[in-house]
């Protein structure tokens, strides 16, 4: 396979399936079918699987089992299990659970912050303090979110130099990657790779991720366009699970799937098993009662392929 030579020989898929994927299903998803999607996430060759939140279940119920997926999860020497952990108590329920790796979030537009989480950048910027010092106590190492990065549901564009703010602090704070995330999919190929080279003069680009939902059907251009920048770490969620709740329409992450199939194309290494992603959306899709949203998916299915 030919690879264009401008594009990074390989990447690292970082799989959020499991935790951003579910975490707004309406019907309670069981414990047992998380922890059978976890672990055949990780047969499928996925060097990171983010696993689930320690979040109040009042306000995500979904997640209310989080220290139960942990203990059950069959972990693979190597691949690392993040979970999110949006403060200190949530960090040291999953400290007491053997996370190796914990996930903030902070959002790049004002309102969304005030509405989703309570409190503005500033403050959600403070409140990840202690949750870093902790994580570097233990040894735990703890990657930084940013929604809205190119777009936002009430202020509409966002300013690229205020992401790339936000990214610095997360950076200079301890986050050993930043990802930034087009959380309602409104991104387009020229906006990302503006977007990524504003944000790599502050963070090396080497520690940026990109986290993209397909609203529009944008998420596999913009994917391209920020390899072009130099980006080699993506987010991903296996048969598009997912989706913001307060986008109308939005219609979930990028799929795996969908992805994997993108870089076996360019000769781009992911370690990925296609065949063994497609059945673990299947199986997950199954329990949903729904078909999965990955295009190279349903396309195999109609071909009669098998997963």
């Amino acid at each position: 396979m030919t690879r264009i030579a401008k594009l990074p020989s390989a990447v690292r898929l970082v799989e959020v399936g499991p935790r951003d994927g579910l975490q707004n299903e309406k019907a309670m998803v069981p414990t047992d079918a998380k922890v059978a999607l976890i672990d055949a996430l990780t047969a499928a060759g996925f060097p990171a699987i983010e696993a689930t939140a320690f979040v109040s279940p009042k306000w995500v119920p979904q997640m209310a089992d989080a220290a139960d997926v942990m203990k059950r999860i069959h972990r693979k020497p190597g691949v690392r299990y993040p979970v999110l952990t949006p403060n200190l108590k949530g960090f040291e329920a999953a400290l007491a659970a053997q996370a190796d790796e914990v996930a903030v979030f902070v959002a790049a537009s004002e309102t969304f912050s005030r509405k989703n989480i309570n409190c503005g950048i500033e403050e959600s910027l403070e409140r990840a303090g202690p949750v870093f010092a902790a994580a570097a106590s233990h040894n735990v190492r703890v990657r930084g979110y940013i929604s809205c990065v190119l777009g936002c549901p009430y202020e509409g564009d966002v300013d690229a130099a205020k992401v790339a703010e936000i990214a610095g602090a997360l950076h200079a704070m301890g986050a050993y990657e930043v990802s930034l995330g087009d959380t309602i999919g409104v991104g387009t190929a020229g906006k990302t790779a503006a977007l990524f080279e504003r944000v790599a003069e502050r963070v090396p680009v080497g520690a940026l991720a990109g986290h993209f939902h397909d609203t529009y059907g944008q998420a596999l251009t913009n994917v391209y366009a920020a390899m072009e920048t130099g980006i080699a770490t993506f987010d991903c969620s296996v048969a598009g699970l997912g989706g913001c709740p307060y986008a109308r329409g939005a219609t979930g992450n990028v799929a795996s799937e969908d992805v994997v199939y993108l870089m076996n194309g360019l000769g781009v290494e992911t370690g990925v098993d296609l065949t063994k992603l497609r059945a673990a959306g299947q199986a997950i899709s199954d329990v949903l009662g729904r078909p999965p949203a990955s295009r190279v998916a349903r396309a195999l299915a109609a071909k009669g392929a098998t997963p």
